[in-house]
């Protein structure tokens, strides 16, 4: 192999996360079976561990979503469409952030049919949501609502909190690009950015799926929306 040869940044960043990724399952695990001891720990203790695992939680969708990117870049990322219930996936998205959620006295309300079904990829809807609810976790004060139901024949996806809503920036960043990036705002934007393409890959009757950042939703906080056709 020649001195010289050129490297492919991205394949060896795909691949060193994909070890991290590997690295992580197993902290995830390790804080599973501590907060299965939980009443044994000091309430410091259990703060620490709730925001160790929202950290977590953050970092592995943050993983999913590079390695996503990365395959999608390739045309190696196939959107595997099939038809799922809302409360199944709620009720695992709920079982993500629940440790955090409850030391934090945040109440999640859930609210949709229970049999609310649609088609879409469910790993990638599901990293999407789970993305929305931690941000809706961190600036919320006491309640964050999610919520799904069918309207003008779309499914109607909404993460809302009572929070301080999102910056103008975020509001008027309409569509993904990830080339006008500003690390000075303190937010990379990859989490949008990456919801509104799997948004747009998934389409039907001539109709993309749609990411929608607003203030002042049902909680008076920001407002996530996703649909798709």
């Amino acid at each position: 192999m020649s001195d010289t040869a050129e490297i492919d940044f991205a394949t060896v960043l795909a691949c060193s996360v994909h070890d991290m990724k590997n690295s992580l399952c197993m902290v995830i695990q390790s804080a599973e079976l501590i907060q299965a001891e939980g009443s044994k720990l000091s309430d410091d203790a259990r703060e620490e561990l709730a925001l160790l695992s929202y950290e977590i939680n953050r970092l592995n969708s943050n993983l999913l979503q590079v390695l996503s990117l990365y395959r999608l870049d390739r045309q190696q990322l196939p959107v595997q469409i099939d038809q799922h219930y809302l409360n199944e996936l709620f009720e695992e998205l709920l079982l993500k952030n629940q440790y955090y959620a409850t030391q934090r006295n945040i109440e999640v309300v859930v609210n949709t049919a229970d049999d609310l079904n649609w088609f879409f990829d469910r790993d990638l809807i599901l990293n999407i949501l789970n993305d929305a609810i931690a941000n809706a976790l961190r600036y919320s004060s006491k309640q964050i609502l999610v919520s799904a139901e069918i309207i003008d024949e779309k499914l109607h996806l909404v993460v809302a909190d009572d929070g301080p809503g999102f910056p103008d920036f975020m509001l008027h960043n309409g569509a993904p690009d990830m080339y006008k990036l500003d690390l000075r705002q303190g937010h990379t934007g990859l989490g949008i950015f990456f919801a509104k393409l799997i948004a747009r890959a998934h389409h039907n009757k001539n109709q993309r799926g749609t990411v929608k950042l607003q203030n002042d939703g049902e909680l008076k906080g920001g407002s996530f929306k996703l649909t798709l056709p």
